[in-house]
């Protein structure tokens, strides 16, 4: 889609980091037919003369809901019919679809995509109506206090007259003054239509039947197709590259030599991989992660966690932890590990480009615009207003693409092709060699309480390869070398006299990235299996020393009570099963979880998962059940089995022959109970990952007397 030239008033929704630009006219079509026919209230919404409203969504949808969600949050303050609603992807123009949470880019991740977008959202949506009640009231002549808004359709009660947003949009004008909006005129919760109603998800349909384009379906006329040999181990370079026999394929067009690899562009997939595996390739020698060896480096991080002496960098610090834990009755110390783990989305890394003179356009299922931009026009030397982006959905993203490397690949290729369209496949061997895992961490604890058991100091050491120290390092040194993802869900809302959070990075040559739930993956982990242990080494029920921790936190504490009540907590199991509990509060979202649990021939067996979660406005709450769903069967994968390893910076793991994914034999029955609450919301599509594992643990110990310090958890426990 391209934009034209801004012709009407462009305004602000917002102030501050919380703005974001809204314009009043037709400025984005989504056709040349629409861009005469429409009226856009404002650059999110455009509604045609048949009455229907055409809402941008400015997120990836890669199975979360975004492309409902956001379209409704517009949709429910604008009093618009969702009967009558169209939602189509949002053009990549940061200016006025930026997530102000990202500090105004184009990003889908980090569960802050209904965090960013609501309330300038619901904002515009309220801006968006009052410019259509008061074009009906210029109309009609009558004060714009005495009409109301609903499905699409102003009404004048005192008159009998109605019209609907379509009518309006064929006599609309631009009004002289903008109306202004603020917070304090938005409707509460009480009030809401669409807001807390279980909608159809509007990308279901297409997917059911087939019709849904995700990356890998795109299909352009004379498109050809790409394969890479990369370099084995990151950081490699192809030093003499022998295509004599790749060439000698039928099919092929080109052999195209890469900084880190070469590629191989053919009539079809199956006559580039198979002329791909043909090429001889002498690889360099230098790179560091060549030294990168997981079983090595895993004791090495412990070894620096344990270190006292090394401070690393402060990333919180409430009270005097030190103090505090000298002055403690009692002391608690414990390290802990998690390993490597991979994506394995179910689409693999793709991206068709096709270059055209000094311009270059892509068709990308990635979470971010900006790094595909960025990452186009640092290797393949576009300038950034000549790479137009086209954002397909997505087979699942996890956090890896928000990496775009395989744009940038693509763009190479493309280049040396011009004219001719390419789509780059990564094939799954492929995308586990070229993973960007989660970083290998190491964990130390050190715990004390008082004489009556209460938590009174904690000392928390994180030893880790960072991820926003490699993708942007400006940001990370202005932010004083805080890896926030790294770090993120270490802090909590548990009231802790001191608490010192220590961060100690990492690089040791293999780029690590974002995950579902990355941080608090790991960082919940240790601090809730911990809790349990101090809890039962004081005599203290696990959930009474929680909610002893959150007595200045009522939702905190409501989650809790609930979870308890929905798994019956207090109620003794039988046959060899028992209850772990674990709670995680980041994301802007309280989750509590209860996990039932056996332990079978040494191998843990989850039966039931119980979950109680607000997240504030629950914008969509099956689909809410849903991310709870996936997100604590995703965390209960990672804890049972997963791990992504290296030798000599190599990748052990090729497929998922040896990659060891949960089965649907291991899932248990998940029950979730979604309590809304009068606050904006936090985010939901990674919540129901960090308690999984803790409260799993927390079982197990409480049927063998064994702690789990490890993620993966051991083969036998």
């Amino acid at each position: 889609m391209k934009n034209t030239a801004i012709s009407r008033r462009t305004f602000v929704v917002g102030t501050g980091s919380a703005a974001i630009g809204v314009s009043f006219g037709a400025l984005l079509p989504i056709t040349a037919t629409a861009q005469s026919a429409a009226f856009a209230p404002v650059a999110w919404v455009s509604i045609a003369a048949d009455n229907t409203a055409t809402i941008y969504s400015a997120g990836s949808e890669m199975g979360q809901g975004t492309m409902t969600a956001l379209p409704m949050v517009l949709a429910e303050n604008m009093e618009l019919d969702w009967g009558r609603v169209k939602v189509v992807q949002a053009p990549p123009d940061a200016k006025r679809f930026g997530n102000p949470k990202f500090g105004g880019g184009m990003l889908t991740g980090a569960s802050r995509t209904v965090q960013g977008y609501y309330q300038p959202l619901r904002l515009a949506g309220l801006q968006a109506k009052l410019v259509m009640v008061d074009a009906a009231a210029k109309v009609w002549g009558v004060p714009a206090d005495q009409i109301t808004a609903e499905n699409s359709v102003l009404t004048h009660r005192a008159s009998n007259r109605s019209m609907t947003y379509g009518d309006v949009a064929k006599v609309a004008q631009v009004p002289a003054e903008l109306p202004k909006v603020d917070a304090a005129m938005l409707k509460p919760m009480s009030q809401f239509k669409l807001v807390g109603k279980d909608v159809a998800r509007v990308d279901v349909a297409d997917k059911t039947n087939g019709s849904a384009v995700y990356g890998i379906d795109v299909r352009l006329p004379g498109m050809h197709y790409a394969a890479v040999m990369a370099a084995p181990v990151q950081g490699g370079k192809p030093e003499k590259i022998d295509d004599a026999a790749a060439k000698a394929v039928p099919g092929v067009k080109a052999v195209v030599p890469l900084p880190w690899g070469v590629a191989v562009v053919a009539d079809s997939f199956f006559t580039a991989r198979k002329a791909r595996d043909l090429l001889k390739v002498d690889w360099s020698k230098t790179s560091r992660a060549r030294s990168y060896n997981s079983d090595a480096i895993i004791k090495e991080f412990s070894a620096r966690a344990e270190n006292l002496t090394d401070a690393g960098v402060t990333f919180h610090s409430h009270g005097d932890a030190v103090k505090e834990i000298a002055a403690g009755a009692r002391v608690f110390k414990a390290s802990y590990t998690s390993e490597h783990v991979a994506h394995f989305t179910m689409e693999p890394m793709n991206c068709t480009a096709k270059v055209d003179g000094d311009k270059i356009e892509l068709w990308v299922p990635s979470q971010t615009v900006g790094f595909v931009v960025g990452g186009v026009a640092a290797v393949g030397g576009f300038k950034p207003e000549n790479i137009k982006v086209n954002i397909t959905l997505l087979g699942g993203g996890y956090g890896r693409r928000v990496e775009a490397e395989y744009a940038a690949e693509a763009a190479l290729i493309a280049k040396a092709v011009p004219g001719v369209p390419v789509q780059l496949i990564w094939s799954r061997e492929d995308d586990m060699q070229r993973a960007k895992p989660r970083p290998l961490t190491a964990q130390h604890l050190i715990a004390a309480v008082d004489a009556q058991g209460k938590l009174v100091g904690l000392q928390h050491r994180v030893t880790a390869e960072g991820i926003y120290a490699r993708l942007l390092p400006g940001p990370f040194k202005a932010g004083g070398n805080k890896d926030t993802p790294v770090m993120e869900g270490s802090e909590g809302v548990y009231e802790i006299p001191g608490h010192l959070v220590q961060q100690c990075l990492e690089d040791r040559g293999i780029a690590c990235s974002f995950w579902r739930g990355v941080g608090p993956g790991y960082l919940k982990f240790s601090i809730e299996t911990l809790l349990d242990e101090v809890a039962t080494a004081t005599n203290q029920d696990p959930l009474q020393m929680r909610l002893n921790l959150t007595q200045k936190t009522p939702r905190a504490q409501a989650v809790l009570r609930e979870a308890a009540q929905m798994a019956q907590w207090s109620r003794a199991r039988t046959g060899g099963r028992a209850l772990g509990l674990a709670f995680s509060d980041t994301w802007n979202s309280f989750i509590a979880m209860v996990v039932e649990a056996s332990v079978v021939q040494g191998r843990p067996v989850v039966h039931h998962i119980w979950a109680a979660v607000d997240c504030g406005h629950a914008l969509t709450p099956r689909n809410i059940q849903t991310q709870i769903e996936g997100s604590a069967l995703f965390g209960l994968s990672a804890a049972l089995g997963e791990k992504f390893s290296y030798k000599a910076g190599e990748a052990q793991e090729k497929n998922l022959g040896a990659y060891n994914l949960l089965r649907a034999g291991q899932t248990p029955e998940v029950t979730v109970k979604i309590m809304p609450t009068d606050n904006p919301p936090g985010g939901i599509g990674e919540v129901g990952l960090p308690p999984l594992a803790p409260a799993l643990a927390n079982a197990i110990a409480k049927l063998s007397g064994k702690r789990i310090r490890s993620l993966p958890f051991p083969q036998t426990v």
